[in-house]
């Protein structure tokens, strides 16, 4: 049984689906090895634009697998390639959205930090309680939440373990929008639609340039943003773009 299922909901659309709810979707290692081998392969699919990843009902991805963790070495995490999944989600060009439904904790949490829209459910839950059994986010927790909601707020989750509400994650600016339950992976994909509509050469350098300047200083990152500003006017899309909006039609984006 695969235990992340790979669903087309409409043209351009790739839906990744955690599927181990005996385990509260788990992060194990054949999980990571069938999350990573999905990346690299839709990463090279020129058919998908946008990829989302979803959970069940009542869990997105509720952490590592501990029984797997317990009897690790360090040797055992030097000698193996545990980043490997982490690699190939946040090297991904095409946009990916997180639909989010019950409890996003730990390694979940980090896989939806890792995206780049979170769409959650007014039941979601966000933690990252790594503390309660002795270690730390290894994922990118310490990081990436310091960067989505600031060092005092970050800490307060990282340091008592205490999960957040959907709503307050909202608040935080650690998801994106809130919608009723039943409506998270509908509005999912209503917002992939969207996106798939958009030039796809635009859309790739604006996710690349928006996380290339998070880490840089405001003038790279607006040197970065006027590089490819500049190249998008080689593009067939810009004229396309530009001469539908002029002549008041749909434009036909082809990508190129």
């Amino acid at each position: 049984m695969s235990l992340v299922l790979l669903e087309r909901p409409e043209e351009h659309v790739a839906l990744l689906r955690m599927n181990r709810p005996d385990a509260m979707n788990a992060l194990s290692t054949a999980v990571r090895e069938e999350i990573c081998a999905h990346f690299e392969a839709l990463t090279d699919d020129d058919d998908v634009r946008v990829i989302i990843i979803t959970g069940n009902e009542k869990v997105f991805i509720a952490g590592a697998d501990l029984k797997e963790l317990a009897t690790k070495s360090t040797v055992d995490w030097s000698l193996m390639d545990a980043r490997r999944m982490w690699r190939a989600i946040s090297s991904c060009p095409k946009p990916i959205i997180s639909a989010v439904n019950g409890f996003a904790l730990g390694g979940g949490c980090e896989v939806a930090m890792s995206t780049d829209i979170i769409i959650a459910g007014e039941s979601a839950q966000f933690g990252q309680p790594e503390i309660r059994v002795g270690i730390i986010p290894g994922g990118g927790g310490t990081q990436r939440l310091v960067r989505a909601v600031g060092k005092y707020r970050a800490n307060m989750m990282l340091l008592t373990a205490d999960m957040v509400s959907a709503r307050d994650a909202l608040e935080m600016g650690l998801v994106s929008e809130v919608v009723p339950d039943a409506e998270v992976e509908e509005r999912a994909i209503a917002v992939a639609r969207k996106i798939t509509r958009m030039p796809p050469l635009a859309v790739k350098l604006t996710k690349e340039v928006v996380n290339a300047g998070m880490d840089s200083s405001l003038e790279t990152g607006l040197i970065l943003e006027r590089k490819a500003f500049e190249i998008l006017f080689d593009s067939d899309d810009q004229k396309e773009g530009m001469q539908a909006f002029i002549e008041k039609r749909r434009p036909e984006f082809k990508g190129k």
